[in-house]
């Protein structure tokens, strides 16, 4: 798979080579942003799982996607002699090369560094913090490629116009109301993770005293959804993560758990709050206008965090 917005072939090109989830994926864009600062004039891609190669293109500094999966990245952990011919046309044709994959295995690092003729450099996927656990992920990666992480700015997911238009339709087939729009992600990569579902109820049905609500599910939550439909209110399911990232946009604000999918609301510059519980906020809180709350809080303290949040937004957009 290959996510294109258009090539010239006479451009330098740069490829980001990240095998990460999405909440991973969002941590690491400040450093993509500071690669394509560095490598001013060149195209950057980006080799990622397939929905996150389609994400990034064209709504971050990637310009083009390329799926982890393809053949020429599974020869590269071949055991045979040379180089593989289909890995070298791929990866030759680039300027350079920074790989946060495989970093620790050897022969992953000789092949990609002969199909590529040596310009790449690896760099850890989950880069350790400085030993006073208050680096946060997405600075560790900017020092990892040996940039600044002072300021460390939120990462920045630009939805396009398809995106506001899917979710614009999304929410109006659900009779939203965009106006006082607050959207639920009551999921994550593990259940674990997540705020307890009856708690997730309870702040829907204060929410919806004052706003309208709706419930975001994943492909990983449809359990959730009969739960979730017996509030009578509205729940999306099974949305690109585009329509996700234009959802949040064009909301209020959002409450969601530590997943990967609050990280992409705050990257689309939504306000919200995301309750943790086992990580670290320090390390693997979204970036952004976001108010970071721990499991054991209350629905009713949830409700009045975001409304902290939108209010205060509200003052200082009037105030402009």
């Amino acid at each position: 798979m290959t996510t294109t917005l258009g090539m010239n072939c006479s451009v330098k090109r740069v490829l980001v080579i990240f095998p990460g989830a999405l909440g991973d994926f969002v941590c690491v864009l400040p450093a993509i942003e500071a690669l394509a600062m560095r490598h001013r004039g060149c195209v950057i891609e980006l080799m990622a799982r397939a929905e996150l190669a389609r994400l990034a293109a064209g709504r971050t500094a990637v310009a083009r996607g390329h799926s982890i999966d393809a053949p020429h990245v599974s020869a590269l952990f071949s055991e045979s002699d040379g180089v593989n011919l289909n890995a070298r046309d791929f990866f030759a044709g680039y300027e350079r090369i920074y790989s946060f994959f495989a970093s620790n295995d050897a022969n992953f690092r000789m092949r990609l560094g002969g199909a590529s003729g040596g310009k790449v450099s690896f760099h850890p996927f989950r880069p350790i913090d400085d030993g006073s656990h208050e680096l946060h992920v997405a600075a560790a990666y900017l020092r990892s490629i040996g940039e600044s992480d002072a300021p460390l700015l939120h990462p920045q997911i630009e939805p396009n116009r398809e995106d506001l238009r899917a979710a614009a339709d999304a929410l109006a087939k659900a009779r939203c109301n965009l106006s006082t729009l607050i959207a639920i992600f009551p999921g994550s990569g593990s259940p674990a993770k997540n705020w307890p579902l009856d708690k997730f109820e309870a702040l829907a049905r204060i929410l919806s005293e004052r706003a309208n609500v709706v419930f975001i599910l994943g492909p990983a939550e449809s359990a959730m959804e009969k739960t979730l439909r017996e509030c009578e209110l509205p729940v999306l399911k099974d949305l690109d993560l585009g329509t996700v990232a234009g959802i949040a946009r064009l909301a209020t604000g959002f409450v969601g758990n530590d997943s990967g999918v609050s990280h992409l609301a705050a990257g689309a510059d939504a306000r919200g709050v995301v309750i943790f519980g086992l990580s670290d906020p320090q390390r693997w809180r979204p970036l952004g206008r976001i108010a970071v709350l721990g499991q054991q809080v209350a629905p009713d303290e949830v409700a009045a965090a975001l409304m902290l949040i939108i209010n205060r937004h509200a003052c200082e957009k009037h105030s402009r």
